[in-house]
């Protein structure tokens, strides 16, 4: 285990904030992922949003958090919420989020902690603070005010997966407004964010620069290679992430092409039945019980068998790191027939990444090529580009942060917004003070 010791190891600055408002990245301020922000002001009123880890190999951890009595959560992705659990080691702190977030983050948590003790590496909390953290969650309905400190907080619909949370702060002298993960177009399963009037926008820029192609268009070409595999005999393979992902694909399959014969592997369903639980965060919740009837569930060894005389099979892992889907990939890559559609972002060094770029990939120790036809989507729930910058002018904030996002796609919201904004770029450790 990494031991962190609370208030001494961190480097977050010891001064008070004298004026205006400090945030200081511990994680995900000039990269991808491993978020979390401490955001404080001269009321004393300290609150961090997110605090997440970088699912890589080995993991990479945001800076130790200094005390805090409060922290929001804006959705239940691991490089969001995988680091929460540590925040235990604080008395009485209090996680805020929506009742579908604290609902699935015992799964997200468990499963981070297996993870970790399969791969070997080391883990910042263990299953103490994990039942610790299960007893601090504050859940909060869309649009109820709820105080921390000095501060008045609500949470708003961010349209990244069900559940995920915008988070709006009025504090005595600025009202911020943090994107957390963000789409405004509507995805199958829930709605897009829209814009709240604010004096500091901070946006997760992750697609700057990156134009989204049309979603029905790429709904369309997904729907129709899954359909050319089968019709020559194949197996459709679709990696999928287990939170958000899986669900939307199985209900476009479902509309487009009812007659397939598909099952669904991985932790995303027991995911699932958590968002049954909190139907209020589900777009036409009624239409997916119909989509969940419809899907054929893996709960067993003889159903994963039964699985591989499948038409589709929608399986985590989504970057093809682990999971059901090697197991699948192992067995199905003999048959040149079968084919992998990838429809989520693919990081470097993972097993998607380099299936793209090599034609081989890791299963169970063994660099193995594989002669099947990989095809990748982008069916995305982040904002692309437009979508960011239009987002930003409809909140009219006089400060913008970009977080979340590589360098290049940070500049290029820069160069179109900031004659008109004023935009500061994030390093992690490193304050950035707002005062007008």
């Amino acid at each position: 285990m990494v031991l962190y010791t609370p208030g001494q190891s961190s480097g977050y600055p010891r001064t008070e904030v004298k004026e205006g408002i400090r945030f200081h990245f511990l994680g995900g301020g000039n990269e991808v992922g491993n978020v979390g922000c401490v955001i404080e002001d001269n009321t004393g009123t300290r609150v961090l949003i997110d605090y997440g880890l970088a699912p890589t190999r080995p993991p990479k951890y945001p800076d130790q958090c200094p005390p805090i009595t409060d922290a929001i959560i804006t959705h239940s992705h691991i490089d969001h919420i995988g680091m929460v659990p540590w925040l235990t080691q604080f008395n009485n702190v209090k996680f805020h989020g929506t009742s579908l977030t604290s609902a699935v983050s015992e799964i997200m948590w468990r499963d981070t902690y297996k993870v970790s003790k399969i791969e070997g590496y080391p883990l910042t909390w263990d299953k103490r603070d994990l039942e610790y953290a299960l007893e601090s969650w504050v859940t909060h309905d869309y649009q109820e005010w709820f105080i921390i400190g000095e501060w008045k907080c609500r949470l708003h619909r961010a349209g990244h997966m069900p559940g995920a949370a915008m988070v709006e702060i009025e504090t005595p002298t600025h009202r911020i407004l943090w994107s957390g993960d963000l789409d405004t177009r509507d995805s199958p399963n829930t709605i897009g964010a829209k814009p709240i009037k604010c004096d500091i926008l901070c946006l997760e820029a992750t697609y700057g620069g990156k134009i989204h192609p049309d979603r029905s268009d790429e709904e369309a070409r997904f729907v129709s290679t899954v359909k050319e595999i089968v019709q020559r005999g194949g197996v459709a393979l679709i990696p999928a992430f287990a939170s958000g992902r899986g669900q939307d694909i199985l209900r476009i399959l479902y509309r487009e092409a009812p007659h397939l014969n598909v099952h669904y592997d991985g932790m995303g369903t027991r995911l699932t039945r958590k968002w049954f639980e909190n139907p209020e965060h589900i777009k036409d919740v009624e239409d997916f019980e119909k989509v969940w009837k419809w899907t054929r569930k893996v709960s067993s060894k003889s159903d994963r068998k039964k699985a591989l005389q499948a038409d589709v099979i929608v399986t985590t892992s989504g970057m093809l790191d682990g999971g059901p889907a090697l197991w699948y990939l192992n067995r199905l890559r003999a048959d040149i027939s079968n084919g992998i559609l990838l429809t989520g972002y693919q990081a470097e060094n993972s097993g998607g990444r380099k299936l793209l770029e090599e034609g081989k990939i890791s299963i169970f120790g063994n660099l193995t090529k594989i002669d099947l036809d990989v095809s990748q989507f982008q069916l995305s729930n982040h904002a692309g580009h437009t979508e960011l910058c239009n987002f930003a002018k409809d909140c009219s904030p006089k400060n913008m942060i970009l977080f979340h996002a590589p360098e290049e796609s940070r500049s290029v919201i820069f160069s179109e917004l900031g004659e008109k904004i004023d935009i500061h770029l994030p390093v992690n450790g490193t304050p950035i003070h707002i005062n007008s």
